[in-house]
């Protein structure tokens, strides 16, 4: 639903198929009685005999059985289209009195702007008359009349999408009219609240006394119901908050599964099902569903004081059920305030909190170094799934925006699980090098610089891109990435980015999702000499902003990592060609931005090569065959570049031997491939062909000056295809442009005392 639509939405055609349906249904009414009194009984009164006491009276039976659905179809349709016109008129009333209230009372106006709306100055000052006194507004006045509009934008667009999703439903399960089939689903929100209605009896057993046949039909019945808004609510709401943890702590309690191994594998399916499920219940809005998600934060901290899985406290369990599923967006800030603002209180150095050998709460049958007993590792995967929860839970501090020069304007949670959180080991065995807990928060960290879930389908490679939507960044995932940017590519960045193992292919995926602005950072001499932001257009409102040398630091530590200097590599490379094919060697201005974009092209390579391989000498040793064997493999960036496409602004890489996403998003200047691009991918694809096809051994001797070769060779080669039959090529050949960019590859690649960034990590 539009701004724009709801504003000046009228009606009336609803209400004339409101009336029109509700006409029907007398009629409906009548014939449903005639069926079922007249018809069905004189069939049941008939002394039928031969076939006729079979086929004939099943006939008249269904016959009349059709008409009562006919009827409970007509009156469902009558009430969902009768619900959306009252819902939408009250919306739109409800929309012109807040604006109406902003204009009188805060000289505030709200206009249609594209598809959504601005808000301006209903009467500016100066063209008021004299001696007219106008209301004052603030920002905070602004700020507060927007989300007043968002949320009856938003609840007006659900209002009426839920209608029309319901109308399809009951269209789609019919369409051989009234037949059997429909039947069986004929009035499916009755059929869901009625399931869930059984299957709350059951989970509020005492878990231990379920059989694995009870078990399973609850998992079946959640499965098949886990999207529907209705039986979701009822099911959560049925079952009550505290009983929804003490069901999941009953059916993972590991002792049960010790006498019963087939319950384990039922109670992993559950786990998913029922995350999901309590996941779509919070979406609703309803009271019920406010009161339920806040007695579940209130129980956060509390055991359960029951005696199964260790008497766990809340946040364990519900964190180990929300690792699936989509939730509620600011159920699930509240949540992770409350629960960050625990931890800090009790997680320490010391005594680990959560993982003590005391706590046997073993509540998570995913993952092979995840018990689930910390309630981070759960609730940061929940954020990698919900990209809008993420990204407010990580939101810069209020009136912070722009390049980031101290903690002080790091959001505090961000600030505390990325530098100053003590995680600790939730392996089985208590290994103390497994804490997987670094790997979610990357996860998170994805999801709220990127707009995607970490693992969302279109970042599988099997899913297509929307044309349209593949860029989804925003001012706002803008801020986040700010952050991490000056928190990795910090003093400490070198140290995080090794320490924290499972992050760096993350931390890789949003460097290439950043690519754009990364280099419009980089280019120029410093944030204000010689920076040109047109040479790197942005592609969205509020772009990323990390400063000159916060981007250079935050590109070299992102190189010391072999997987993260592939993807942004890879990223870098992709989106320096897009550029010269958006703006090829036909006129000077063109000329100008392809020659900024090499420059900082050989620049970015030149930074995230030199801090791999300074890298690699430092953690194996100078000239070692050790660093030699890693700065080669680094060499092969170009299998990143396997498979690659473009589409909808963004070129989607392969990211081999990943845990998470399979695709990286790297942001494109072009809305598809171009020549340059195409010419590129198809010959890195072919050099990682002769790449494994060679001699290991030749691959490390001299691996060094090879590899800076090579990556001055990709910039060459950019370089030359560029220019080739350009009228430009002589004035890229006088003012020396090929000299200038391999002086600046070589400037921060091999020679070391120009370099720029962070230093190499070494281990304490």
């Amino acid at each position: 639903m539009k701004f724009e639509a709801l504003l000046h939405g009228n009606f009336s055609s609803l209400g004339t198929a409101v009336t029109d349906w509700t006409e029907m249904i007398d009629k409906l009414e009548s014939l449903k009685w005639d069926a079922e009194e007249v018809l069905q009984g004189r069939a049941k009164k008939a002394d039928w005999a031969g076939e006729n006491a079979t086929v004939t009276r099943e006939f008249v039976t269904k016959t009349s059985k059709e008409f009562g659905d006919a009827y409970n179809q007509a009156v469902t349709i009558r009430n969902i289209l009768q619900d959306a016109r009252d819902e939408l008129i009250g919306y739109r009333d409800e929309l012109k009195r807040t604006i109406s209230s902003a204009e009188k009372e805060k000289n505030l106006t709200v206009v249609p702007s594209g598809t959504g709306w601005m808000i301006q100055m209903n009467v500016h000052p100066d063209r008021a008359g004299k001696g007219v006194d106008l209301p004052e507004h603030s920002q905070s006045d602004m700020d507060g009349l927007s989300e007043d509009i968002k949320r009856i934008v938003k609840n007006a667009t659900e209002s009426d999408t839920s209608a029309a999703r319901v109308l399809r439903m009951l269209i789609n399960q019919s369409p051989y009219g009234f037949s059997e089939a429909y039947y069986q689903d004929r009035d499916h929100a009755a059929k869901a609240l009625a399931e869930a209605d059984k299957i709350i009896g059951l989970a509020k057993k005492d878990p231990s006394k379920l059989t694995n046949t009870e078990l399973a039909h609850i998992n079946t019945v959640l499965d098949n119901y886990k999207d529907d808004p209705l039986f979701a609510e009822r099911f959560a709401t049925g079952l009550g908050p505290k009983k929804s943890l003490e069901f999941w702590a009953g059916v993972a309690d590991p002792y049960q599964g010790s006498y019963n191994p087939d319950r384990g594998d039922i109670a992993k399916k559950l786990q998913k099902s029922l995350g999901i499920t309590l996941g779509t219940a919070t979406l609703s809005d309803s009271i019920d569903m406010q009161t339920w998600e806040n007695k579940i934060i209130e129980l956060g901290p509390q055991r359960l004081e029951i005696d199964h899985a260790g008497n766990p406290q809340g946040f364990q369990v519900m964190s180990n059920l929300m690792r699936f599923g989509e939730y509620d967006k600011t159920f699930l800030t509240n949540y992770g305030n409350d629960l960050v603002s625990f931890d800090k209180e009790h997680n320490s150095k010391d005594l680990p909190y959560w993982t003590s050998n005391a706590d046997t709460a073993d509540l998570n049958f995913y993952g092979k170094s995840d018990r689930g007993r910390d309630p981070m590792n759960g609730f940061l995967e929940a954020l990698g799934h919900n990209p809008e929860a993420s990204t407010e839970f990580f939101a810069a501090p209020p009136g912070e925006n722009g390049t980031i020069d101290n903690d002080s304007e790091l959001n505090e949670n961000l600030k505390y699980l990325a530098k100053e959180r003590i995680w600790h080991s939730d392996a089985p065995m208590g290994d103390p090098d497994k804490i997987v807990g670094y790997d979610k928060l990357g996860h998170a960290l994805e999801s709220a610089t990127t707009g995607y879930a970490y693992d969302a389908p279109e970042l599988s490679g099997k899913h297509p891109m929307v044309p349209g939507s593949g860029d989804r960044r925003t001012a706002e995932t803008a801020d986040v990435m700010e952050q991490v940017a000056y928190i990795y590519g910090g003093e400490d960045g070198p140290k995080l980015i090794h320490e924290q193992e499972g992050i760096s292919d993350s931390l890789g995926r949003m460097g290439a999702a950043y690519i754009d602005d990364i280099n419009n950072s980089v280019s120029g001499i410093s944030d204000n000499a010689g920076h040109d932001p047109s040479e790197f257009p942005a592609k969205y409102p509020g772009r990323a902003e990390f400063g000159n040398q916060g981007a250079i630091d935050f590109l070299s530590v992102l190189g010391q990592d072999e997987k993260s200097h592939g993807i942004v590599t890879a990223a870098e490379h992709i989106y320096s060609l897009s550029v010269l094919d958006d703006s090829p060697a036909n006129s000077e201005a063109h000329y100008q931005r392809g020659k900024d974009a090499l420059l900082t092209d050989a620049e970015v390579r030149g930074i995230l090569d030199h801090s791999r391989a300074q890298q690699a000498e430092t953690t194996y040793g100078a000239n070692s065959e050790e660093a030699n064997k890693s700065i080669a493999k680094s060499g092969e960036w170009g299998k990143y570049l396997i498979g690659t496409g473009v589409a909808a602004g963004v070129a989607m890489v392969p990211v081999p031997g990943s845990t998470g996403a399979a695709i990286a998003l790297a942001p494109v200047a072009t809305e598809a491939a171009g020549e340059m691009l195409n010419t590129f991918l198809g010959q890195k694809v072919d050099e990682a062909v002769d790449s494994a096809n060679a001699d290991p051994m030749d691959k490390t001797q001299d691996a060094r000056r090879k590899f800076f070769a090579a990556g001055a060779d990709d910039v060459g080669k950019a370089y030359d295809a560029y220019f080739k039959d350009s009228r430009f090529a002589d004035k890229a050949d006088n003012d020396d442009l090929d000299r200038d960019l391999k002086d600046m590859y070589y400037a921060t690649g091999p020679n070391e005392d120009k370099y720029r960034g962070r230093p190499p990590y070494k281990k304490d």
